[in-house]
């Protein structure tokens, strides 16, 4: 499975860049937007078929973005890029007092169209895959931690992540946007060996999508020119 989303990635970063060389040569000018998300997350939580609430979870760090943007005219678009991403969810566990917080760090590339004005307020939507590589489980009970582990790439989360999003560039470089995961947060035929020798499958009845909504801040937008041509470079306004 593994090697099939490195392949998926590898693709489509190569196909992203041929097709922002392709815009170069045609005088179309690529450039860069580089920045930060506030991320205010929820799941749509199922537990032994029962709905769950979450709360609210906030996650200010680490989320990083690089978008490539094309601009096929000044009001119309497409960008994709690279993403690293703190996303994750809180829930209880019925008829118990044992909360757990669970994250993960993901690694995407997205694929978007955006229509508006390009220099200003536009609206965007698009599809992104993302590559979990970093599971963080805490437990609590009766408000005090009781465990805490991180893995690495594990297998207790499905390890392709996808979802669809849409949101809203607004003047001042302030962006609002609204995610929703179409794969499952966890894997269910995950197998581990209790304290008393049993094998247990903790995640079998859980079946949680995350969405959230983040606000960012677009903190860089420079032409791609600019590493090709340093000496010529104009930033873009």
């Amino acid at each position: 499975m593994r090697k099939y989303v490195l392949i998926f990635l590898y693709t489509t970063t190569l196909s992203t860049l041929a097709v922002a060389q392709e815009k170069a040569d045609k005088k179309i000018k690529p450039y860069v937007t580089t920045g930060g998300e506030l991320i205010f997350s929820l799941a749509h939580l199922s537990i032994d078929h029962s709905e769950q609430g979450t709360p609210l979870r906030f996650s200010p760090v680490f989320n990083a973005q690089m978008w490539v943007h094309v601009d096929e005219n000044e009001h119309f678009g497409i960008f994709s890029g690279f993403t690293l991403r703190n996303v994750g969810f809180i829930y209880d566990l019925p008829g118990t007092n044992i909360r757990k917080k669970a994250r993960s760090y993901n690694v995407g590339i997205p694929l978007a169209f955006k229509f508006g004005d390009m220099n200003g307020t536009f609206v965007y939507a698009g599809y992104e895959a993302e590559l979990a590589v970093n599971y963080k489980e805490k437990t609590f009970e009766d408000g005090d931690k009781k465990d805490k582990f991180n893995r690495w790439f594990s297998d207790r989360m499905n390890l392709f992540q996808h979802g669809f999003f849409v949101g809203i560039q607004l003047p001042h470089d302030a962006n609002i946007k609204f995610k929703y995961y179409v794969s499952k947060f966890y894997n269910g035929n995950f197998a581990e060996t209790d304290a008393n020798g049993v094998v247990v499958h903790p995640y079998q009845n859980i079946d949680a999508n995350v969405f959230y909504f983040a606000l960012s801040f677009m903190l860089r937008r420079e032409k791609m020119e600019k590493f090709r041509h340093p000496d010529t470079y104009s930033t873009r306004r």
